[in-house]
């Protein structure tokens, strides 16, 4: 699937790197804890968190991850957007809680 299919079911509003909504998604991760990410996260996925500091950016790049969704309406840092876009991590957000998001990747990448 692509990230940019992902975006409606997700109520998502993209916050940087538009031009690379289409890369493939194969999965989701969902934690706050950065080591946990980088210790069981897969390449390819969309991580949801409600972190919104420069350090998601990093871990992303590191893991090769689809995109950053940062859940229940949380805003992340002017810093953030600015290192995702020199990074090319596209940062997503949404209203929706994690749980819910989560659950709605889970039938869009499963259905």
């Amino acid at each position: 699937m692509k990230l940019s299919e992902t975006i409606g079911e997700l109520e998502a509003e993209v916050k940087c790197c538009e031009s690379s909504l289409d890369r493939d998604v194969s999965w989701c991760y969902c934690s706050d804890l950065l080591s946990d990410v980088m210790a069981n996260a897969k390449k390819d996925s969309i991580w949801i968190t409600l972190q919104t500091h420069p350090n998601i950016v990093a871990v992303a790049s590191l893991l090769g991850l689809s995109a950053i969704l940062v859940s229940r309406g949380a805003e992340p840092d002017p810093e953030t957007i600015a290192k995702a876009v020199q990074e090319n991590i596209p940062v997503l957000t949404t209203k929706l809680p994690t749980f819910e998001a989560a659950g709605r990747l889970y039938n869009l990448l499963n259905g």
